[in-house]
């Protein structure tokens, strides 16, 4: 049989992808009960993310008028264009929308992935968890989340406090955990502590119940304010379950002048690291400048949900067309 005799068609099955649609207008009419707007951003835009753990798919505008020739880069997330709706005045929003990743391709990942992003104009991210949780019983049907600070996973599962821990004490838990080849080389606290938070901690949480670990190392929360009672962690939070991320959010920054230092801290990591610079994106920090919102946003992936929800193993098992069939 010729390969495009099979890769025609659809990698998910016709009644999985009836499940997504039912999953999809379950997620729409909770945002309706709750009197929060839906928006479409755009796809492209003029500016990429300066996040190092981050590459963009580029391309150039070739028409003719004031944007003949400009640089255009698919967004890894809305998040830069909700904002700017938010300080327009928007009030609370979502979207449910196309992210690319120009990364990795495997059992989690897709380049080009759905994702449902929400903010909500005076919560925090306690309260936004709260809404999460209740987003996640409705569709996956599970018990309440359990609740860990970054800290506590830590400890509970590596013996180690990792915002007291010194480099070199990472280094020899990292090389107990068989990770000796990574830590002997590496001078970045940060990269130790995601590489044991992903390889030790991330599968032994979630396993029964969806798990929230918070209060993130501030290191780790570019776009998060940082928490009022101990700097040394800010609000970002993650979901977990079943050996799946499903979300990242925020208690978000407003503010202008902490949000270009950071982007500028992150274009001297990029430098370390041989990466070329990227432009700051001036239209997100003009609008910060002119006034976000208290608020808290999330990102949350369709596909790894509806994965557990028809329960998959496979996220092109839940995709029309994954990238070998697109």
């Amino acid at each position: 049989m010729n390969h495009s005799d099979v890769l025609w068609q659809p990698s998910a099955s016709i009644e999985t992808l009836k499940q997504r649609s039912a999953i999809i207008r379950t997620i729409r009419e909770f945002f309706f009960a709750r009197s929060v707007m839906e928006v479409e951003t755009p796809c492209l835009s003029q500016a990429s993310v300066t996040d190092e753990h981050l590459h963009c798919f580029s391309t150039q505008f070739v028409g003719q008028g004031y944007a003949q020739g400009l640089p255009l880069y698919l967004q890894t997330s809305p998040e830069y264009a909700m904002k700017r709706l938010l300080a327009a005045g928007s009030g609370c929003i979502y979207q449910i929308g196309r992210a690319f990743r120009n990364e990795e391709n495997g059992r989690h990942h897709n380049p080009e992935f759905t994702m449902l992003e929400w903010y909500r104009v005076g919560f925090n991210e306690h309260d936004l968890m709260d809404e999460m949780d209740e987003l996640i019983q409705l569709v996956l049907g599970t018990e309440p989340a359990e609740r860990l600070t970054y800290q506590q996973a830590f400890i509970q599962h590596l013996n180690i406090d990792p915002l007291q821990a010194t480099l070199e004490e990472l280094k020899e838990l990292a090389s107990a955990e068989d990770f000796a080849d990574i830590a002997q080389s590496e001078t970045d606290r940060d990269v130790l502590l995601q590489l044991l938070f992903c390889m030790v901690i991330e599968p032994k949480i979630g396993q029964t119940v969806p798990c929230f670990v918070y209060n993130f190392p501030a290191s780790q929360a570019a776009l998060a304010k940082l928490n009022q009672e101990d700097s040394r962690v800010a609000g970002r939070f993650e979901l977990y379950f079943k050996g799946k991320e499903l979300a990242n959010g925020f208690n978000e920054l407003t503010d202008a002048k902490e949000q270009r230092a950071r982007f500028e801290a992150d274009n001297e990591k990029r430098a370390l690291k041989g990466l070329a610079p990227v432009e700051l994106d001036e239209h997100f920090l003009a609008a910060l400048n002119a006034g976000l919102p208290d608020c808290a946003g999330v990102a949350l992936g369709i596909d790894r949900l509806v994965m557990l929800a028809c329960e998959k193993s496979h996220i092109k098992e839940v995709l029309s067309f994954d990238v070998e069939r697109a």
